[in-house]
């Protein structure tokens, strides 16, 4: 809601545990809170804007009256909700070309045009080669700078640089084929090259029903 011209996919899982005639029901339910959602916001940000503009000194809550302006502004796009069975290979590859059908929908995405450099996919391949190599560890972690170093070792990326790196590394962050959590000061110099580990890891971690299978242990 705070990102200009967002575009949002709703996926409804556990397909499985509802009655066919179930999935229908709660996919039209889904989408009618979400429709009355997006109405209170808007009422509540125009309710907002009026109570500044209204206010005695409305010149002492500029910076107030221009945030929200800006949020009003931004627009959000709510796509049918697909929904899957998250046991079913089938379901799992119908959202996967969904997902890819929506992003090639030029009015949805009018940068989906737009030409990266080579040296983006060649650090993309590069990556890739890395984290499928034999000395990389299975969890797929990487310093920045030894990332950098190795992409470097490589002929034609000997002149990459840092900063060009991490906007590749944004780009390839977006489309998930590493993770890169640049904002958070204790990780922002590792750079995990194989993001299935970090759901394998969180999967031990959070798992539905947690309480309930350690407290069926005897």
């Amino acid at each position: 809601m705070r990102v200009p011209n967002s575009v949002v996919l709703p996926v409804g899982t556990h397909v499985d545990c509802c009655q066919e005639e179930e999935v229908e029901e709660k996919r039209q339910d889904i989408m009618a809170k979400i429709t009355a959602m997006l109405a209170e916001r808007k009422s509540n940000l125009a309710h907002c804007i009026n109570n500044l503009e209204g206010s005695e000194e409305p010149k002492f809550y500029v910076d107030q009256w221009e945030r929200l302006k800006e949020m009003e502004s931004c627009t959000l796009t709510i796509l049918n909700l697909v929904a899957v069975n998250c046991t079913d290979h089938r379901d799992i590859k119908k959202l996967e070309a969904t997902i890819l059908e929506h992003v090639k929908n030029e009015e949805l995405f009018p940068e989906v045009v737009r030409v990266l450099p080579p040296v983006y996919r060649q650090v993309e391949a590069a990556i890739v080669d890395i984290a499928q190599s034999e000395e990389m560890a299975d969890h797929g972690m990487m310093d920045l700078q030894y990332l950098l170093s190795k992409l470097s070792q490589r002929k034609h990326l000997a002149n990459l640089g840092r900063e060009l790196l991490q906007d590749i590394l944004r780009y390839l962050h977006r489309i998930g084929l590493v993770v890169w959590y640049e904002e958070i000061k204790q990780l922002e110099s590792t750079v995990f090259l194989q993001p299935t580990f970090l759901i394998t890891m969180f999967k031990l971690l959070v798992r539905y029903r947690l309480v309930q299978q350690l407290e069926s242990i005897s």
